[in-house]
């Protein structure tokens, strides 16, 4: 499957802005799908992921803040991020994992993952 993530920009702080990953190839509605993020000299971070269930869970960094969604009609998940702060400044990835229904797992490390987006850029200014 291939991921092509979008919607990323400058911002300022206090504003809200939605990215965007859509998939080709593959069964998207498979998929667990997930957003990673790294910021400059970090690691990558997990962000959010939601399961071929609708099931969601988020990074403690973004709870609150962030909402990840799916439409599984037209291959996209959506990464819904309000109140950005400078710290939310980073490269934002998507993620894909082929899982069962019944898989419960929350796949918070990169290497877990084995389909990535080339990432889409958010700048929040202060």
């Amino acid at each position: 499957v291939q991921l092509q993530a979008s919607g990323g920009g400058l911002v300022q702080a206090g504003d809200s802005l939605r990215l965007a990953c859509v998939a080709s190839g593959g069964t998207f509605s498979r998929y667990a799908m997930a957003w990673f993020r790294q910021a400059p000299g970090k690691e990558r971070e997990f962000v959010a992921q939601i399961g071929r269930n609708g099931r969601v869970s988020s990074g403690d960094s973004v709870k609150g803040q962030f909402t990840i969604s799916r439409d599984n009609t037209k291959k996209t998940v959506y990464l819904q991020m309000n109140s950005l702060k400078p710290e939310d400044t980073a490269v934002y990835y998507c993620a894909a994992k082929d899982t069962i229904l019944t898989d419960t797992r929350v796949f918070t490390s990169q290497s877990e993952l084995p389909y990535w987006g080339r990432g889409t850029l958010v700048t929040v200014s202060s």
